[in-house]
């Protein structure tokens, strides 16, 4: 298998493409693939884009909006399915929609296939689907675009939502994140210093929270002072400095993130016998396993649960509540990828593009990432085309 066996037109323009843009119907998903400013960009290339009517109306786009700048609006997802060769998606898909994609098709989505059950990992090999993982596209200097812009907007609102935590009503101790005159703030310990717990340091120190900031790389931890300041002590993750933060946080998140991989355990239950009982641990890394012993998903029906007194908030895709906001990162993030793949078409698009191949889960009835093969004991094949 080689990833260029299928060549661009001479001028470097591929043959026109059909590209669908669905409606997410994971519960509390609001946002959508592109806005309308994303689909013109498209239909203003000579593509054709079929959107399935109301996809956008979470994030405030209404049909109308996508139909004024060119696209053909379908009223079932099989519709949109059947006639598109690219498809752009948000969360990962449910059980049930693995087999509705057609044979060959190019699936964009948050993947997560870390996590996966065979079967459906099966199902993609069997239909041949080349799967883009928003989460693991990386470009040449080792940054994740997409998860980047999803983890800035993350962090945020963990401290907006976290402050709420803390109140009576939702179960906290009745602190007030950033304190009072003659009060003292509430302490906020993020465990993690990537993208996510550097935008949530920033915030919630904004705001006058007392901060502290765990990571094992003393690289990562310069970064946060180099943005944050000087008044937001770091540590290293050793275990005897996560129990000391654990003794004193008042609101812990984790922002543990392994890139494309399942996130390692760091805070065991024992652990949690060193936090102050109303306490909240708010588990983000929830989407790719968490890092909690005690961490299950939760969605906002019923986001918060309590284990030996600790209340812990693990909902999956959170930049989901700013729908608005989300969708418009994401198209600025993912658009050149999907320029690329339309008007080149996949095969070249991914000999070009290292980010692109690098973000690619499955392709022609195999998995191009080594490891996720062995785990799950499926065909690996490299992008060059040699197995080796």
């Amino acid at each position: 298998m080689q990833f260029d066996d299928v060549r661009a037109e001479p001028g470097g323009k591929g043959r026109d493409m059909d590209v669908g843009l669905l409606r997410d119907r994971r519960p509390f998903e609001h946002r959508v693939g592109l806005t309308p400013g994303g689909v013109k960009a498209l239909t203003d290339r000579g593509h054709r884009v079929y959107v399935e009517s109301t996809a956008g109306l979470g994030a405030g786009f209404t049909d109308e909006e996508y139909r004024k700048v060119g696209a053909t609006i379908v009223f079932s997802d099989e519709e949109a399915l059947l006639r598109s060769q690219m498809v752009l998606r948000i969360s990962p898909p449910l059980p049930a929609e693995y087999a509705r994609f057609q044979p060959g098709q190019v699936v964009l989505s948050s993947w997560h296939l870390a996590l996966a059950p065979a079967e459906r990992f099966a199902t993609l090999l069997e239909r041949r689907i080349a799967t883009v993982g928003y989460e693991i596209i990386e470009d040449d200097q080792g940054h994740a675009p997409v998860l980047q812009a999803m983890s800035e907007i993350a962090g945020r609102l963990a401290v907006t939502i976290g402050s709420g935590l803390l109140l009576n009503e939702f179960g906290g101790k009745g602190l007030l994140i950033c304190g009072s005159p003659g009060i003292p703030p509430a302490s906020l310990v993020i465990l993690g210093a990537g993208t996510l717990g550097r935008a949530a340091a920033e915030t919630a120190r904004g705001i006058g929270a007392h901060v502290v900031v765990l990571d094992r790389d003393v690289e990562a931890l310069r970064r946060v002072q180099d943005r944050v300041g000087f008044d937001v002590p770091t540590m290293i993750a050793t275990r005897r400095n996560l129990e000391k933060a654990l003794g004193f946080a008042d609101l812990f998140l984790c922002a543990v993130a392994v890139h494309g991989e399942r996130t390692p355990v760091l805070v065991t239950r024992d652990m949690l016998k060193l936090m102050k009982p109303r306490s909240v641990i708010m588990d983000l890394s929830i989407d790719q396993g968490g890092c909690c012993e005690t961490s299950r998903p939760t969605d906002f029906s019923s986001p918060t649960y309590e284990v030996d007194g600790i209340i812990h908030f693990c909902v999956p895709n959170l930049p989901s509540t700013a729908s608005r906001a989300s969708t418009r990162a994401l198209t600025n993030t993912i658009l050149p990828y999907v320029e690329e793949i339309a008007d080149k078409g996949f095969d070249r698009a991914v000999a070009d593009n290292g980010a692109l191949r690098r973000g690619t889960y499955t392709y022609d009835g195999a998995c191009v990432r080594k490891w996720l093969a062995e785990r799950l004991g499926v065909p690996f094949r490299d992008p060059a085309g040699s197995t080796p």
